[in-house]
């Protein structure tokens, strides 16, 4: 199998992935970030699959760090008391290795590419999937934050997330 077509493969099995999370997290703010994240998993197979083709393609930056900056703060309430916190955090931690090894494959297809837009689309992707992750980062962040606080409130001032 040709380097593009497994990472075509990957975003598809990464969209699915984000669609059964959404799924999972329907009763919570998080379902709505999964659904997006599914969204961009999927832009980026179809953006590949026009490459592979040798089609045109439109690279669109995303704003799903901006859009979901709301969902931190919603964060605190849906798990401040949800004994699932520990599977979530692997759900979490799960889609950052996912988003880790995108931008691995990227890299290593920039690295290896001599055609300028060849090079322009491995870094918009790689761009794209460092969103994710910084996401993620912050997801695993806030609800690292929120177990910790509970733990040990009455230690005093905690930094502002």
């Amino acid at each position: 199998m040709k380097t593009i077509e497994f990472a075509i493969k990957m975003e598809l099995e990464g969209q699915k992935y984000y669609l059964e999370q959404a799924e999972k997290n329907k009763e919570n703010t998080l379902c709505e970030v999964f659904k997006r994240l599914a969204e961009e998993e999927k832009m980026h197979a179809n953006i590949l699959k026009k490459k592979f083709d040798s089609e045109e393609y439109e690279l669109n930056h995303s704003t799903i760090v901006e859009d979901t900056r709301n969902v931190f703060s919603n964060l605190k309430k849906d798990f401040l008391s949800n004994e699932e916190l520990p599977k979530q955090i692997n759900v979490y931690r799960e889609a950052l290795e996912i988003e880790k090894k995108s931008i691995e494959l990227y890299s290593k297809m920039l690295e290896e590419s001599s055609d300028e837009n060849d090079k322009k689309l491995f870094e918009f992707l790689i761009k794209e999937e460092n969103k994710h992750q910084f996401l993620f980062d912050d997801i695993i962040a806030m609800l690292l934050k929120t177990d910790e606080w509970v733990e040990a409130a009455e230690f005093g001032i905690r930094k502002d997330y």
